[in-house]
């Protein structure tokens, strides 16, 4: 078959495919304990993490390894997962499958970090969320530094060297089908596209206005007439003027909302 691909010895192209009301369904069977349906479930959802694996290829030839790490991932999430959130099984767990790939290619990163340094990076890190529990506000380097009576410098050192390298185009988010980049959330604050996508939805709003709202919205806006100049050179009342103004950018906020 064209589509097969084999991968820890499994063949995907026989993994069965379920909508996601038959996703969540399957799912009450497994939060009841019925572990016939939770084999279903993860055999269901195998191509959740194959479809995480395919991010990393390039950065490890471990495909094998990482799929069956993924499965680690997808398992984690299935027992976690909240039925009552009111979001799609897939949206939970990807990032956790993505977060046990990352944790293993950083485990068996070519460049190696001393025991020693990396235990001072998990005691930072658990520190940080120890006092995380008692702020509202992430812990800075600082803090964790006086918690743990270690030089702020030998932290922000041990923390560095068990980072990851990531790639702009590592997926941080994903709904099962759309998945979204880590260059997705960089802006340039020089020329954002958020400012180009506002502009444009709010010509295309004002397209859509009446004519006379248009030319209010002109003269009020672009010309600088007062309400009152408004309503003399249109030849309406003021009250009136003040309603179709208030009605087109009322239209406006909703179109590009």
């Amino acid at each position: 078959m064209s589509n097969k691909v084999v991968i820890a010895g499994v063949n995907t192209s026989k993994l069965p495919k379920l909508s996601n009301d038959d996703i969540m369904a399957l799912m009450k069977k497994v939060k009841s304990g019925d572990e016939l349906s939770r084999e279903a479930f993860v055999v269901a959802n195998l191509r959740l993490v194959l479809s995480v694996v395919q991010r990393f290829i390039g950065k490890s030839d471990k495909a094998d390894d990482m799929f069956q790490v993924g499965c680690v991932g997808l398992m984690k999430a299935i027992d976690n997962f909240d039925e009552s959130l009111n979001v799609r099984f897939s949206t939970y767990a990807v990032p956790m499958i993505i977060g046990e790939i990352r944790r293993f290619l950083r485990d068996n990163n070519s460049v190696r970090v001393s025991r020693s340094l990396r235990d001072i990076a998990y005691k930072s890190l658990q520190a940080k969320e120890e006092l995380s529990k008692n702020s509202f506000n992430e812990p800075t380097i600082d803090e964790i530094s006086k918690y743990l009576n270690i030089p702020a410098k030998t932290i922000t050192f041990a923390l560095d060297a068990i980072s990851d390298t990531v790639s702009l185009s590592d997926p941080i988010y994903s709904d099962g089908s759309d998945t979204i980049e880590l260059q997705d959330q960089i802006s340039d604050l020089k020329d954002s596209d958020d400012s180009l996508y506002e502009k444009i939805a709010i010509k295309d709003a004002i397209k859509k206005l009446s004519p006379r709202e248009r030319e209010i919205l002109l003269l009020r806006y672009y010309v600088g007439k007062t309400q009152m100049e408004v309503s003399q050179e249109v030849g309406i009342s003021q009250a009136q003027v003040s309603r179709l103004e208030k009605n087109a950018l009322k239209s406006i906020k909703e179109k590009i909302e």
